[in-house]
């Protein structure tokens, strides 16, 4: 396996358990695992770009992308693939050069046609069995951060040599 030249994810039930929290005012609350950060981190120190394409399109998603400076953010997309292969397109890779990590139904078609393709270990197993790894992190516990540091190891890399 080699480095991707670019590293996808979904958001809901991959950074967050998938759970949705709503006040009685309406207001829509999720939870982030702050370990998923340091996935974005070892990422831009092996000059990775991350890019988030996610079904939801919400101002909490989004301020956490700025918040991680994410490269790339395409929300309220239900049909990923295309998405991702205009991505591609715009950075001059091919779809085999990039890494995605997903969880459902939404994101079979990117997971199956990316490189590199992974799902947390709570994803379905009709998902999990279309895709080269399986975390051993739940979404929501720190399951993309284990994707990119897999792909850092599968490379004969250890974390400590890239911080």
């Amino acid at each position: 396996m080699r480095l991707p030249k670019l590293i996808l994810t979904d958001i809901d039930g991959v950074w967050t358990d998938g759970g949705m929290f709503y006040d009685q005012t309406g207001n829509e609350w999720k939870k982030f695992n702050t370990s998923d950060s340091a996935g974005v981190l070892f990422a831009r120190k092996l000059n990775i770009p991350v890019g988030i394409i996610t079904g939801e399109d919400t101002a909490i998603v989004k301020r956490r992308a700025e918040k991680l400076r994410i490269d790339i953010l395409y929300q309220g997309i239900s049909d990923k693939l295309p998405v991702a292969q205009k991505i591609c397109k715009d950075l001059g890779i091919d779809l085999s050069e990039v890494a995605y990590i997903g969880d459902d139904i939404g994101d079979l078609e990117l997971l199956k046609s990316s490189g590199i393709s992974a799902a947390p270990v709570n994803a379905p197993s009709y998902i999990q069995k279309q895709v080269h790894h399986v975390t051993q992190k739940s979404g929501g516990g720190g399951a993309f951060r284990e994707f990119v540091e897999w792909i850092i190891q599968e490379n004969g890399m250890n974390i400590e040599d890239i911080l």
